[in-house]
């Protein structure tokens, strides 16, 4: 007995680091096979042919107004939805109301709605035969197949970053030192500039990141309501899948690693915000 429960001890540790180690293991070959692998596909089939094609391939008409029609959208986007968030965080946390539940549901609907569903219902809705597209056309007023349309959507499916990242923390912090403010004599904007904004910047910071890539790399929502127009209503996204259609692989994968290398910088900027905040 006293010899077999040596060796169950002695075996015990190796147990205990087998499953630890399969486990990272496991890990670290998703990783690779996930994101690694495809990361370097991308810059392998982009600059196969040389930096000269990859260059061309960029400098493109149509591929530099993606790329500029993209930058815009999100120049738009996130500075808008950075303010609602906001808005939207200061009316749940501090105030008490019939339907405050019901708001912050309100603000996470984008989740549990398909990008493309949403895409259409501005269709049926800013459409030359939906609800208000008659009255539209009377006006010369065009949303769909437009940058209004692709303003409009990319709202809609980056909405909630901002609120859900600000939020949590408002409500950990609660108001006491805001109330203290107010009472010393400041006002509503000393106590927001002064108060609360230092003490949700991170958080605030860390949602414009998810907005921005969110923003950049939104395709469902944009294909429908963009109509797909070479150079004047494709954003990267668009750019890439139409390349790749049109056969020709290089300049898809030329465009793709400008994408690649937006998602890249926010994934720094995401670490880097989550360094501070911790």
């Amino acid at each position: 007995m006293t010899a077999a429960a040596a060796a169950a001890g002695a075996l015990a540790p190796r147990r205990s680091l087998l499953v630890p180690r399969l486990l990272i293991g496991l890990a670290v070959a998703m990783t690779l096979a996930l994101v690694v692998v495809p990361l370097v596909y991308i810059f392998w089939r982009a600059f196969g042919q040389g930096w000269a094609v990859w260059q061309a391939n960029i400098l493109h008409p149509n591929t530099l107004h993606a790329i500029w029609l993209t930058t815009l959208t999100a120049l738009i986007v996130v500075p808008l939805n950075v303010g609602f968030g906001l808005a939207a965080a200061w009316l749940v946390a501090r105030f008490r109301f019939p339907g405050r539940k019901f708001v912050m549901a309100l603000v996470e609907i984008p989740f549990s709605i398909s990008p493309i569903i949403a895409g259409i219902c501005y269709l049926l809705l800013y459409g030359r035969q939906g609800l208000l597209g008659p009255w539209l056309a009377a006006h010369d007023i065009q949303i769909l197949f437009a940058l209004p349309g692709i303003i409009m959507v990319t709202l809609f499916v980056t909405a909630p970053f901002v609120a859900r990242e600000v939020l949590p923390l408002m409500q950990a912090q609660g108001s006491e030192q805001e109330q203290a403010a107010v009472t010393l004599g400041a006002s509503g904007w000393q106590v927001f500039r002064r108060v609360t904004l230092p003490n949700i910047r991170w958080a605030l910071l860390y949602g414009a990141v998810l907005c921005t890539a969110r923003a950049v790399g939104e395709f469902g929502a944009v294909s429908v309501v963009s109509g797909n127009i070479r150079g004047q209503t494709n954003t990267l996204p668009l750019q890439i899948e139409l390349l790749y259609n049109d056969y020709n692989a290089v300049g898809a994968f030329a465009a793709a690693t400008v994408l690649t290398l937006i998602a890249l910088l926010a994934l720094i900027a995401k670490a880097f915000v989550e360094a501070r905040r911790s």
